[in-house]
């Protein structure tokens, strides 16, 4: 499929994607609509750190890119965040607290100068779905869920290319980790945290044992631990039970599934697969992510080319 930027010439276009311990900055060939390999940077962010640190940390890192390029951004930023006026809206949440009320685009545009005319703000989980739809495994389809497996579960519902945040068809924001499982929020069951609890009382660690990180726990389960096995079996077929409705509603063609947990796709896959099947099924193909480490920053270049809003 031939990508909407790859018809235009002229400058790279910069983009970041802002993560919970990282920030990647990149240039965005116009003409391929791929990143330039060279111009990839990822450099290390607290989440916990003050705001000021925060912001110093992404702008350094946006000016390690050569100067060469477009004045509008691409920035793929976590929630709850305005990405319409660009401030934070991280109160509770346990990262970015600092951001709280921080007008991040005044901040950011300030540190950049005369780098940057307008900062164009998006969902990280929006980036990578709109990535993988002009370049990943969602090319070609008009009815798209796109999932996000990290410490929590993002998500995107995509239609004709574009985000859908509003209506009966999606979850509420159209963003998986608000549905509720037996009045209890989807992330208690599904998370990085969820998975080494649910493998805690199954192996029936000790309080103050050390808990294994979830790649720990799929080492175990390939091994053989039926603790480890059980936690993820759990973990996505609830997630598949939880999310058939909408896919269905959606009239889904095809999940994508990408980040940090999906690498363990031969655990995930089938459990997830199963959770669908048990809720009654969907005809929707269920697939890993085409370009798991170029989406975001390619859906984020398109954010910004083609300044579109959330379709409605």
């Amino acid at each position: 499929m031939t990508s909407a930027l790859a018809r235009r010439t002229g400058a790279p276009i910069p983009v970041l994607d802002v993560g919970g311990t990282h920030v990647t900055a990149a240039l965005v060939d116009s003409a391929t609509g791929r990143p330039v390999p060279s111009s990839v940077l990822r450099r290390p962010l607290g989440s916990d750190d003050a705001a000021t640190d925060i912001l110093d940390a992404i702008a350094l890192a946006a000016l390690e890119l050569p100067a060469e390029h477009r004045r509008r951004w691409g920035v793929a930023m976590p929630g709850p965040f305005d990405y319409d006026t660009g401030v934070g809206r991280f109160a509770g949440v346990g990262k970015f607290e600092s951001l709280s009320g921080v007008d991040v685009g005044v901040g950011l545009r300030r540190r950049l100068a005369d780098r940057a005319e307008r900062l164009c703000f998006l969902n990280d989980a929006d980036a990578f779905a709109i990535g993988e739809y002009h370049a990943g495994a969602a090319a070609g389809h008009d009815r798209v869920v796109c999932l996000t497996l990290g410490t929590g579960v993002g998500s995107s519902f995509l239609r004709d290319g574009l985000p859908v945040h509003e209506g009966t068809r999606v979850p509420p924001g159209g963003h998986v980790h608000r549905l509720t499982v037996d009045d209890r929020p989807l992330e208690d069951l599904v998370s990085r945290r969820a998975i080494r609890a649910h493998y805690a009382r199954s192996a029936a660690l000790a309080d103050d044992a050390e808990l294994p990180d979830v790649h720990r726990i799929a080492e175990s389960a390939r091994k053989g631990d039926p603790a480890a096995a059980e936690a993820f079996r759990y973990a996505f077929e609830t997630l598949g039970q939880a999310l058939a409705p909408w896919i269905d509603r959606f009239e889904t063609t095809r999940v994508v599934i990408g980040g940090s947990m999906a690498q363990s796709w031969d655990l995930i896959h089938p459990a997830f697969t199963a959770g669908l099947v048990r809720t009654g099924g969907t005809t929707a193909r269920v697939l890993p992510a085409g370009q798991p480490a170029q989406a975001p920053l390619i859906g984020a270049a398109h954010w910004a080319q083609d300044t579109p809003r959330a379709a409605p």
